[in-house]
């Protein structure tokens, strides 16, 4: 019978109206706190699961909120996750999770999930996809062009993304441009003149962004940019190793690579490697991102740390404001006049949810920090089981997650990703 219980069963055994039930589900503050009690204390006897959807339509709180990822075998997914989910475990909302493939017609999933009347709000993390998915310098922003006009019909929605420009939408994003700037800037204070640049795919806002940063370092510098030092990736391990090698042929090879992010700048070192170039003194090498294995391998890699965590975290309180701002709409705001949102809150406000958090300049040893010996030790022992040669063919065990594979003998390591490294520096040898 329990399963079959109404939200009627449970105000005609709590002796009160259908109504006060209602507000007690919605965690409404005018309900006399021993009605309260008791309307609960029914429920649990009854073990009573109130229906999301019927409390979501009748213009209630759902308590859910959604999370709509890409894969999330990406490597900066899980740290991303895990700032969103311990905002939201401090609440009484729960996390629903949509993970969508580059293949997916995100537009119309989005449109699935808010006509459902299933969440209450949701957080896009990178909505438009993989760069490969959507080939051009200029693809549309389907899925954020869609999500902004569905904020400005009043739906609550955070994107956190770096591959566009923030519009008229609660944003959240990393400081590409100042994070390659200091990268950049490093490896001139250690003496480089001729430092290339692996970019990223220029559909990508953030490789633009990044590539900015390196012009800005450079010029500042008095240091003329090169065009032969500035080619192209796609942000995967094994897309690098052309563009590494067409650097580290020319006659007057650069002394240092900036790549744009870590994946790309693994290809950089296995190229080197693969020439007999000594790292770092032969040549420097600094990434972006800092994902886990960037710590780990040998020599443990400097790079751009992007606030993953903290990005989570951002969006998620972004959203909660937003969840708990009273709007001026019921449960038929899909079918509202736009703009409601815009005018409820206006630009200046609008703007202060655009959030870009700073990033942080990791120094290790590929450009010159000397990292400690227990770092070392780990290292060594994660590398053992790393197979680092460049392939012939971009095979299977070569996806865009690392690029790297690991062999048959490799074993479990529990190991720590560094968090601080030395500042010793060392000067490059050829400038």
């Amino acid at each position: 019978m329990s399963n079959k219980l109404t939200i009627r069963d449970i105000a005609r055994l709590a002796g009160v109206s259908t109504a006060t039930v209602s507000r007690v589900l919605n965690h409404k503050p005018d309900v006399d706190p021993e009605t309260r009690q008791r309307v609960l204390r029914v429920m649990d006897e009854h073990r009573y699961v109130p229906s999301v959807t019927a409390s979501s339509l009748a213009g209630g709180k759902s308590r859910l909120l959604g999370a709509l990822t890409p894969s999330l075998t990406w490597p900066l997914m899980p740290h991303i996750m895990q700032g969103i989910a311990e905002v939201i475990e401090q609440t009484d909302y729960e996390l629903v999770l949509y993970s969508i493939s580059h293949r997916t017609d995100r537009s119309a999933l989005i449109d699935r999930i808010i006509e459902a009347h299933l969440i209450d709000g949701l957080i896009a993390v990178y909505p438009d996809g993989m760069a490969d998915a959507e080939p051009g310098d200029n693809p549309e922003r389907a899925a954020s062009s869609h999500l902004r006009e569905l904020f400005q019909q009043g739906f609550p929605v955070v994107i956190l993304d770096d591959q566009s420009l923030p519009n008229q939408t609660p944003w959240v994003g990393p400081d590409n441009r100042i994070g390659a700037y200091e990268a950049v800037r490093h490896l001139i204070r250690l003496g480089h003149q001729r430092i290339a640049h692996i970019q990223g795919p220029t559909q990508y806002q953030c490789s633009h962004d990044r590539f900015e940063g390196y012009r800005q370092a450079l010029t500042e510098a008095g240091i003329p940019i090169d065009p032969a030092y500035v080619v192209k990736g796609d942000f995967t391990t094994p897309g690098s190793y052309a563009a590494a090698t067409q650097l580290l042929e020319l006659p007057e090879r650069p002394t240092a690579i900036f790549a744009a992010n870590d994946q790309m700048a693994y290809g950089a070192l296995l190229v080197a490697k693969a020439q007999g170039l000594h790292i770092p003194s032969d040549l420097a090498v600094i990434g972006f991102d800092d994902i886990e294995l960037s710590a780990h391998i040998q020599p443990a890699l400097t790079t751009v740390r992007q606030p993953f965590e903290l990005m989570g975290r951002a969006a998620a309180e972004l959203l909660l404001s937003l969840v708990n701002t009273p709007h001026p709409f019921d449960g038929d705001w899909y079918s509202g006049v736009p703009q409601v949102a815009r005018a409820r809150m206006g630009q200046e406000a609008l703007k202060a949810m655009q959030l870009q958090l700073p990033t942080e300049l990791i120094v290790r040893a590929t450009c010159g920090a000397q990292a400690p010996s227990s770092d070392q030790e780990a290292s060594q022992a994660l590398i053992a089981g790393l197979d680092l040669r460049i392939p012939t063919r971009h095979d299977d065990a070569y996806g865009p997650t690392y690029g790297f594979r690991r062999t048959p003998q490799s074993t479990s390591q529990n190991t720590q990703p560094s968090t601080s490294q030395s500042a010793q520096q060392n000067t490059p040898s050829n400038k």
